[in-house]
């Protein structure tokens, strides 16, 4: 919502600044946006004579102009400045306007300062409209007439001096779609003293010719309209023009600028029709299937039964309430016109504008509700700005259905402000707030009546009436009061799944990939790829022919998503995704999965293509992102173990992926490069290594520990680490030699790692070497060689038992 500063003041008389309105604006809950004051912008900017332009001695194209800009010498003489310019029109005896160094420039972004131009001083610049800001004329700079004062400030000369305020407008508050509304918001805040005049009904010179007939009451509530005949039509008075320029509306001509005017000076849109362009009565009705309407936006709409509108024997004339029709519009020829002012339902309005993606002012109004006594005044209102600025002789005012709303009478309890916001308004204060907002109060006990006027649709109960009195007494006045908390510790406000899901996303995206987010519904084909299909899960009415399954795995969507970038030349490539997977159609099936695929040279290392190397993503790759997002989920990583063979679903490739596992039970996830068969069936190039692991699958840490653990334990003593290397069959995993290692002594052994794993000359077929290094760490003591040895041969022990695995010499 846009108004001037003079505008304002047409409706409220104050002699506050600008400032001090603007920051009672936003306490009283109107939050000022943006404040334009164009006087205040341009101050430096002043009306300058060229006294003489002479061609630059260097440029073609520039000259030298020696302009009096209102300053005198000691001797009461014009004293002159230089100024390079290289405007068209820059010649001697202009008058135009003149920018001192040190001056800001809006449209250029610049400060000037004093600088030399091929070889030449200049001490200021020659400004066009376009650099002001003021148009977007830049084919020269500004021409003023021969009376414009040399030396006084432009934007004082040009009128420029009245601010433009834009607030945010709440959408309860529809008595404030109009500038009197707020001023009276600002009257009651104690800014100023509100002016609102009777507005005295226009007697009308004849009957109106036109019926209204109004074919649903609850569509229309209420319906005036009045004939103006031997109204000359043109444009509306400099006044007008320039307010509406002020806010953003393009001035029309005087019948459509009035409407305008009512639209935003009282928050009351009307209509006016070319009565010569109507032909028989009006009647408002729901539209027919199929009946279409060439708007004044000069776009075609066609219509159906929901939509309401305003119709003659020709037709439909206009979208009740939101938009008139090109056809019965004013134009300067029109002699007769007929002005509406209607009640129109809040919802059907907001639905029809929906519907039809039409944003007027006036449907921002209509949809928000307006003030139902003003329906008639505001009709008369209307006709005496069309009689001062057209001429004409007004008809009698036709009115079909209610002239004011329903009244509205709270009970009010004044112990509610105490309670509600914590303050306490002596009741002569709280008389005289509802008062200057328009509500009346009767009653001197503890609970009072209050009416509410009729432009506050908004005001329904108790609460309502304590908010009007604390946002004018002031929301800083209510006291800080902290909130009871009791002895029991605060509850999170995250579920554990939301906290798995955020630290799961933002551990994988520390890993250099890149988030998408894909369709929960992918092609039949697909999801029985990746262990979907079932009957349950298809749509009954999908949105695309391929989007026709809930989807099991993410990972269709994102080898998709990777191949797409790739045909765009987007080749190495990690993204990852972490929403919900659908194994079936129970509450129970709905899962939590994070997953990630990596393309390309997109490995962990994130070198890509590049001369010191390069390095393709592999399965190691897909695992460690598997890792971090099970690590920051709150997986217990110790009890991870990793599974081959059977355990592997058919869409990874089988010699090259795992599974994630705590025990067979509890299978977490798998990694791993994708099956070439998937990959062509999701015409996709490879190869892809991918993850998927489910979050709910995670167990749940134990609510409070058995018993206390220090949270980091550091041993005085120095740790040994002592290599091993086992030759084992090929088919053991190296995680399960590692878990025999440290299982020898799990007090005294605190790491095992694989540093080497060989086979070839030297190591029988079928066997292969895996060096481990084991890490002991003394708690109480040094060890002693003897002791070092023992828990050494308790690991080979523990390993040739557990693995077959045999010391290597």
């Amino acid at each position: 919502m846009k108004f001037t500063l003079s505008w304002l003041k047409d409706h409220l008389d104050t002699d506050e600044s600008l400032d001090k309105l603007a920051d009672k604006l936003t306490m009283i809950g109107l939050e000022v946006e943006h404040l334009e004051d164009k006087a205040k912008a341009l101050a430096p900017f002043v009306i300058a004579k060229v006294i003489t332009a002479e061609q630059h001695p260097n440029a073609d194209r520039l000259r030298v102009c020696m302009v009096d800009i209102g300053q005198k010498n000691s001797a009461g003489e014009p004293e002159p400045v230089q100024v390079v310019c290289g405007a068209p029109n820059a010649r001697a005896g202009l008058l135009t306007v003149f920018a001192p160094p040190g001056t800001y420039i809006p449209a250029k972004n610049i400060t000037l300062s004093i600088g030399t131009i091929r070889g030449v001083e200049s001490r200021g610049m020659l400004c066009s409209a376009a650099e002001l800001e003021i148009s977007n004329d830049h084919d020269g700079i500004i021409e003023l007439p021969a009376d414009a004062p040399v030396g006084e400030p432009y934007a004082a000369f040009a009128g420029l001096g009245d601010p433009v305020i834009e607030i945010n407008l709440t959408p309860n508050r529809q008595d404030c779609t109009g500038v009197h509304g707020i001023a009276r918001d600002l009257a009651a805040a104690d800014m100023g003293k509100l002016k609102d005049p009777a507005i005295k009904a226009i007697k009308g010179e004849f009957p109106c010719p036109v019926k209204v007939i109004v074919e649903d009451e609850k569509l229309c509530p209420g319906f005036a309209l009045r004939l103006v005949k031997g109204v000359k039509n043109g444009p509306s008075p400099e006044w007008l023009q320039k307010r509406l320029t002020a806010i953003g509306l393009r001035p029309i001509n005087a019948l459509v600028d009035i409407t305008n005017y009512m639209t935003f000076d009282r928050g009351r849109p009307l209509h006016v029709f070319d009565a010569a362009k109507v032909k028989g009565d009006l009647t408002v009705r729901r539209a027919r299937a199929g009946e279409t309407l060439l708007a004044l936006d000069g776009r075609s709409y066609t219509l159906d039964e929901r939509v309401c509108v305003i119709a003659d024997e020709h037709g439909v004339e206009s979208l009740a309430g939101i938009m008139g029709g090109e056809a019965s519009g004013c134009s300067d020829d029109t002699t007769d016109v007929l002005i509406e002012s209607a009640l129109w339902n809040e919802i059907n309005i907001a639905q029809t504008g929906r519907r039809l993606g039409i944003n007027s002012d006036a449907r921002y109004r209509f949809e928000r509700g307006v003030d139902p006594a003003f329906m008639v005044p505001g009709l008369e209102l209307a006709t005496k700005l069309v009689l001062e600025m057209c001429g004409g002789t007004p008809s009698e005012a036709v009115v079909v259905g209610q002239r004011f709303g329903d009244d509205r009478i709270i009970e009010f309890p004044l112990a509610e402000v105490k309670r509600l916001a914590g303050i306490e308004v002596p009741l002569p204060e709280i008389r005289l707030i509802l008062q200057r907002l328009g509500f009346s109060m009767a009653g001197q006990g503890d609970t009072v009546k209050v009416a509410v006027p009729s432009w506050r649709s908004d005001v329904y109960g108790k609460a309502d009436i304590v908010e009007e009195i604390v946002r004018i007494v002031g929301v800083d006045q209510v006291p800080l009061t902290p909130f009871a908390r009791g002895e029991s510790p605060r509850k999170p406000v995250l579920t554990l799944m939301q906290n798995r899901t955020r630290r799961a996303k933002r551990a994988l995206a520390a890993r250099g990939m890149v988030e998408a987010v894909t369709w929960s519904f992918i092609a039949k084909a697909e999801a029985e790829a990746f262990g979907g299909g079932q009957p349950e899960l298809a749509l009954a009415n999908p949105i695309a022919s391929d989007l026709s399954d809930m989807r099991p795995s993410l990972l269709p969507g994102l080898i998709t998503a990777a191949q797409a970038n790739a045909d765009r030349g987007l080749a190495d490539l990690a993204l990852f995704e972490v929403g919900q997977v659908f194994k079936g159609d129970q509450p129970q099936d709905q899962l939590m999965a994070a997953s990630g695929v990596r393309r390309g040279f997109a490995s962990a290392q994130g070198l890509g293509r590049h001369w010191s190397g390069t390095a393709a993503a592999t399965a190691l790759d897909a695992k460690a992102d598997a890792f971090a997002a099970l690590a920051a989920a709150g997986c217990p990583m110790q009890a991870l173990q990793i599974a081959t063979g059977k355990a592997l679903p058919s869409w990874l490739h089988p010699g090259r992926s795992g599974a994630i596992q705590i025990g067979p039970q509890n299978v977490l996830g798998y990694f791993g490069e994708l099956h070439p068969r998937v990959l062509e069936q999701l015409h996709a190039d490879g190869p892809v290594v991918a993850f998927e692991v489910i979050l709910d699958k995670i167990p749940e840490g134990k609510a409070k520990a058995t018993r206390a653990k220090p949270t980091l334990e550091l041993s005085a003593f120095h740790p040994v680490s002592r290599d091993f290397a086992f030759i084992v069959d090929r088919g053991v995993l190296a995680g399960d030699l590692l878990r025999a290692a440290q299982g020898a002594d799990k007090k005294l052994i605190t790491a095992a790692t694989v540093f080497d794993v060989y086979e070839g000359k030297g190591i029988d077929a079928g066997k292969k070497s895996v060096a481990i290094a084991v890490t002991i760490q003394p708690r109480e003591k040094t060890l002693t060689d003897q002791e070092i040895e023992a828990i050494a041969a308790k690991i080979v022990a523990e390993v040739t038992k557990k693995t077959g695995g045999v010391l290597r010499g």
